[in-house]
């Protein structure tokens, strides 16, 4: 009885020495710049089965001036990486009633449609458009729905804290069009969000920044609840806040259709 008591004790002493070795082992590992990446798309991008968002974007010029728009985003995820995107603006007047849908599609360009109710017109957007200005912000309508990783080369250049969270810093050079030569980004080691992005042009200069001001749990997923995308040579930026962010409500795939870009569900 001893003995069997002696070699039970001993087998869990063996057990948790190679479970700790194995911890040890996993805590590091080094992830490559394109699992860093893959793993900061996820968590900024596909958060959720899906989400719907209520959107505060705030337009300031090199004099403070302020333009304010609101509107409501859905997203919901499907298989292979699509996704699909609907956005209704709710203010100000000029707007109001303008929508915006992306279907995603990472191994092809996106499709994205614009409803002008001032014209009654439902516009396809191509796929050098996606680089433009998204509705007059700084963010480019690609912004919005993301790029695709395999599109770039990615590089783990450094780890280092941004306003106190340790960060991966990646540096992605693009191997198709995008509307940078360079780009230096943070990623949160712990969700992997990025805190902060620095886009270069062909002569090296810094021309457009993108921060998180702000992350929250929301709904048991962590989210950028405050970002800001500053044009550092016309000195604009865009501030955009959310709110009421709802995760996993079981959108229907009805919403995504041009019917619902002229007549939005209420």
């Amino acid at each position: 009885m001893r003995n069997f008591k002696k070699t039970a004790v001993l087998s869990a002493l063996f057990f948790i020495s190679g479970l700790s070795l194995r911890m040890e082992l996993y805590a590091g590992e080094k992830l490559s710049a394109e699992t860093i990446i893959q793993k900061s798309q996820q968590a900024f991008y596909y958060a959720g089965a899906d989400v719907k968002i209520r959107v505060s974007m705030k337009l300031i010029n090199r004099e403070g001036k302020e333009r304010l728009r609101e509107l409501t985003m859905t997203r919901k995820n499907y298989d292979k990486g699509r996704q699909k995107y609907f956005t209704y603006f709710h203010n100000p007047s000029d707007v109001r009633g303008t929508t915006f849908m992306v279907w995603k599609e990472p191994e092809e360009n996106d499709s994205r449609w614009l409803f002008i109710p001032a014209i009654k017109l439902v516009t396809r957007i191509s796929a050098r458009d996606s680089r433009s200005s998204f509705v007059g912000s700084d963010f480019t309508y690609e912004d919005i729905s993301g790029r695709n990783p395999e599109a770039d080369a990615h590089t783990l250049v450094r780890e280092e804290k941004v306003e106190g969270k340790d960060c991966y810093v990646l540096e992605s050079i693009p191997g198709s069009e995008a509307d940078f030569a360079r780009k230096t980004v943070w990623i949160d080691s712990a969700t992997f969000l990025p805190l902060k992005e620095e886009y270069y042009d062909l002569r090296g200069e810094l021309y457009k920044v993108f921060t998180a001001a702000e992350t929250k749990n929301a709904g048991g997923f962590w989210t950028v609840t405050k970002r800001t995308m500053k044009d550092i040579k016309r000195g604009h930026r865009t501030e955009v806040t959310f709110d009421e962010i709802k995760y996993n409500t079981g959108v229907s795939d009805s919403l995504f259709t041009e019917r619902y870009l002229r007549r939005p569900p209420q």
